[in-house]
Order: structure tokens, then sequence, then C-alpha cells
């Protein structure tokens, strides 16, 4: 069975203003702290934490896993962590894609992070963005290349179901997901043509970077990707989400995918060739809408329901579930998100109820460590 892994970014805020603070050095160094104190069952020091591009937000990442109640167990174990660490700073920790209260974001020091900021500038300081990544095992760059050239219509989908970024600066955007507006400022970010080999999809990420605009490998932001580090496929379009269930189910779903899509490469079945001009109107309109309003058929590419949207992808990764035991999950999961909602749903209701953007922010938080 393919291992998955979970990445994601959280943001570290003032528990009683709801502002983000600064302190990711300083939850860094109480992580380092504590794994001097408690080593791991080889002696050595290690946590699952690392600084990301600004100061007011910590990433952490899971470890391979292939059962999804573990990797629901570690989520939650991590982000109890991680908000442990945070609590010795003053800061608590919320799972939100941006932030619903004014920031001014502060760059992470180091040679990387002033590159990236003087490079691209505005783009840069304003990126204070939280998303959600998911690392699936493949065999090979060339069963990998080939995920990423079957899977790309069905992206969309999950970043609607994921969106949990509506507010910006304080204001409400119009969007449910913000946060993939703001990412898509990345001039290597976002959906990309049909590669067709390993081959090529290597060739294309060395013109990026001899372009000179783009620093390494690092910053290739695709949508999906070979990941540079892992011999998985890392799908990144999501936004963080609130809950700990809402990550399992997405990464249930992206293994659904993965192995759907390997199984119709070595079937010899070609990938469908979708303009790249109409994946961004689906991102767009994913991102505008997220479960609340009209998608783009993955199929199609014509608007439906997002119910629609949501049911054509799992029945196209069904057999997939099913062989993997995580239909029923993944069945409950999606009926479940479409009546609660996902977190931009949430964070607007907070807010009709009459609750502040900072008292928003403080239910979050909370939200962020139940299981």
């Amino acid at each position: 069975m393919r291992s998955v892994g979970v990445e994601e970014e959280l943001l570290l805020v003032d528990a009683q203003s709801g502002r983000p603070l600064a302190v990711s050095g300083a939850v860094l160094a109480a992580a380092e702290r504590s794994a001097w104190q408690h080593p791991g069952a080889d002696g050595r020091p290690s946590h699952e934490f690392e600084k990301e591009l600004q100061k007011e937000q910590l990433e952490f990442a899971t470890k391979p896993i292939t059962e999804m109640d573990e990797l629901q167990e570690e989520i939650i174990r991590i982000r109890g962590e991680a908000a442990r660490h945070a609590a010795s700073t003053g800061a608590v920790v919320a799972a939100v894609a941006t932030s619903p209260m004014p920031v001014q974001p502060s760059l992470n020091v180091g040679r990387r992070y002033q590159w990236l900021g003087e490079q691209f500038g505005l783009t840069a300081q304003e990126q204070l963005t939280c998303g959600c990544h998911v690392h699936v095992s493949v065999d090979s760059d060339e069963e990998g290349v080939a995920v990423l050239d079957r899977i790309r219509s069905w992206l969309a989908v999950l970043l609607a179901m994921s969106a949990n970024s509506p507010f910006w600066q304080g204001e409400d955007t119009g969007y449910a997901s913000y946060r993939s507006r703001v990412w898509n400022r990345w001039p290597s970010a976002g959906p990309v043509a049909v590669f067709g080999s390993a081959d090529r999809y290597h060739a294309r990420v060395r013109d990026m970077i001899d372009t000179g605009v783009l620093r390494d490998e690092g910053m290739i932001y695709f949508d999906a990707r070979l990941s540079a580090a892992y011999p998985t496929v890392e799908i990144r379009v999501a936004d963080v989400c609130l809950d700990a269930a809402t990550p399992v189910l997405l990464a249930a779903l992206v293994r659904g995918l993965v192995e759907t899509a390997s199984r119709a490469w070595q079937n010899g079945e070609p990938p469908a060739r979708v303009d790249t001009s109409l994946l961004r109107l689906a991102s767009w309109r994913a991102a505008r809408s997220g479960l609340d309003g009209p998608l783009l058929h993955p199929e199609t590419m014509r608007e439906t329901s997002a119910p629609q949207a949501v049911e054509a992808l799992y029945q196209h990764v069904r057999e997939a579930l099913k062989d993997h035991g995580d239909d029923e999950r993944v069945r409950q999961g999606i009926a479940q998100l479409h009546e609660r909602g996902n977190g931009a749903r949430t964070q607007r209701g907070l807010q009709a109820d009459g609750q502040s953007l900072s008292s928003v922010v403080a239910r979050c938080a909370e939200m962020t460590l139940e299981p």
C-alpha cells in the first residue's frame, strides 16, 4: 500500500487579540530543547517542526504512514506539540490559511529568505499563507510524472473542500480560499501542462531554474510536483484545514487519485489533455466558491454544483479507496464536510454570529486542537 505523509503550516497568534506573532524562532528553540530532553528511540534528539517564510508561521511534517487512523492520530499529536511549544512564547497555534486579523508579516532570517524578499518584493513580503501538502509514494519518477499528468483536472475539487481562508487584513475577501489567490502570485505556482515523461518534467524544471527567476528546485510551486527530497508526488493545492479529520480525508482522496492515475498509466490510458487555461479557471472557481457555490466539473470543465463535483471525484477514485480500505471513511468524511462546511464556512459562520475577528481566531485555535 502506498504511504502518505502530510505537511501543515500553522499560524502563530496572540490568544487575546488574534493577531499573528513573529515568534517562530522561539517556538523552534522550545521544540529543540524538548527534543534534547526527550530523545527518540535511537537516542538522538529530533522534532517535526521547521521554520517557514514568515516568522508568524510554523511548519510540520508527519512521517510516512499507510493507515489513515494512524495519520489522524499523528496530526493531532503534532498539533498538540506545536501548541505546547507555542505556549512557552505566549502564542497559540491556529490552523487558518490566512490571518483574519491585520498583519505585517516578518520575513524569516536566512540567505534564502533574504533572496526571496529581494527578488519578489511585495509578493514575498505579503506571503503569509498556510497550506496543507500531501505526499504519496511512487516507485519511480516515470510513474510520478504519469500520475501528475492524470490528476490535473481533479485538484481544484480538493482546493474547494479544504478552503479555509475567507479573510485578509481584517476584511472578508469574498473568496473561500484567498490563500490560493495570494499563493498564485509566485511565478511558478499553479496548474501546468501535461509533461509526457520524467525527462520532459526534469527538463522543464531545469529550464525554469536556468532563467534565474527561481533560486532552486524548491521554488517549483506547481499544484502537484515530484518531491525533490522524497520518492513521492506532492499535491500542494489545499489550505490548511481547521480540524484534524479533513486533512486525513484529503490524504485518502489524494492516495486514491495517485493509485487510480497509476493504474490508468499502466493500462496505457492517455491523460486528458485539458488546457491549462481551463484548469486555472477551475482553480479560481474553487477558490471563490469553496463548497458554497458552483464549481467546474473535473471531466467536462463546465459549471456544476459543489456536491456533484465532489461526487465525481469520489466515484473516480472509488475502486482505489475500496482496495485501500478507505471507502467508508471517505464517504462519511464527505457527508460530514457537506453538512458542517469547510473552514471558510465555519469562520464566516462565527463572524455572522456576532463574534469579532479576534474571537473567530480564538475559536479556530481551539478547533485546531480538537480530536
